[in-house]
C-alpha cells in the first residue's frame, strides 16, 4: 500500500496482488488502509501549516552573533574550555546590565584579573537585588557559564541563584535555573555551570539569544565579577 499525497484526492495503490485481493480492498482491510492514509494526510497537513518561531525581545536584542574572542580563562583551575565574556561581564560599568533593588558597580576586582589587568570594579548584589546581563548568542548544545563570586555579608547557607533567560517558539521570554552558588568571604571562581534549558535555534547558525540573571537568596549580599560563557560546549 502507498498513500500518494499532494493532490486533492487520496489514492491507494496495491502492487503485486491478484484480482481477488483488489476486490477485498473494499472490505475491512481496505478500510484500515484508508484510515491509515487519512491519518498520514492529517499529520502532513499539520506540519505544513505549523508556523515558524516568533521573534521576541531577546532575538531583537541580539545585535551581533559573530564569534567573539574566546580564551581559556579558567585554565589555572584545570578547566580547558574556551570562554567568551558575557555582555557587561567584566562589571566595569553598568552599561550592559539591567539592575534593580540596589545592585550596583563598586570598587574591587576579583584578584586574578582574568579579563584585563587594569580592571578594578565588580558588581555588588545586596539582599533583595537582581542583575541581568546583556543578551548574547550561544549554540543550542548545552553551553557552560562560569564567573567569580564572594559573599560580602550573611550566613553560610545564604546563596546566589543563577538563571538563564531564553525564548520559546512563541517569542515569550522564559527562565530556568542554571545553578546555586555557595561561597565564603573571599573571591573564588564558581564551578562550571551547564545551561540545561531546551534551547531553540532562533538565529542563523543554530544559535539562540540568552541572558543570565543573578539573585541573592537569603539574607546575604554578594559581589560577582568576570562572567564568562562557553557558547559551544558540545559543538
Amino acid at each position: 500500500m502507498s498513500c500518494l499525497l499532494g493532490s486533492p484526492t487520496l489514492r491507494l495503490e496495491e502492487r503485486g496482488t491478484d484480482s481477488s485481493s483488489d476486490e477485498q480492498l473494499g472490505g475491512s482491510d481496505g478500510q484500515h488502509q484508508a484510515a491509515l492514509c487519512v491519518l498520514v494526510a492529517a499529520g502532513a497537513a499539520a506540519l505544513a501549516t505549523a508556523g515558524p518561531a516568533e521573534a521576541g525581545l531577546l532575538v531583537a536584542a541580539a545585535q551581533d552573533c559573530k564569534p567573539q574572542a574566546a580564551s581559556q580563562v579558567f585554565l589555572r583551575w584545570l578547566d580547558p574550555l574556551r570562554y567568551e565574556q558575557a555582555p557587561g561581564g567584566n562589571a566595569e560599568s553598568a552599561a550592559r546590565w539591567t539592575l534593580s533593588g540596589g545592585a550596583r558597580i563598586v570598587a574591587g576586582n576579583e584578584p586574578w584579573k582574568v579579563g584585563r589587568s587594569r580592571d578594578g570594579n565588580s558588581l555588588l548584589l545586596p539582599r533583595g537585588s537582581r542583575a541581568t546581563t546583556g543578551v548574547m548568542c550561544v549554540g543550542i548544545g548545552k553551553p557552560v557559564m562560569r564567573f567569580f563570586a564572594k559573599r560580602t555579608s550573611g550566613f553560610l547557607l545564604d546563596s546566589l541563584s543563577v538563571e538563564v533567560l531564553y525564548e520559546t517558539a512563541g517569542g515569550q521570554v522564559a527562565s530556568l535555573p542554571v545553578g546555586v552558588v555557595l561561597g565564603g568571604g573571599s573571591w573564588q571562581p564558581t564551578l562550571p555551570l551547564p545551561v540545561l534549558a531546551s534551547l531553540l535555534p532562533l538565529l542563523p547558525g543554530e544559535q539562540t539569544p540568552v541572558a543570565f540573571r543573578f539573585t541573592p537568596v537569603g539574607g546575604g549580599s554578594w559581589q560577582i565579577d568576570d562572567v564568562y560563557v562557553d557558547p559551544w560546549r558540545y559543538k
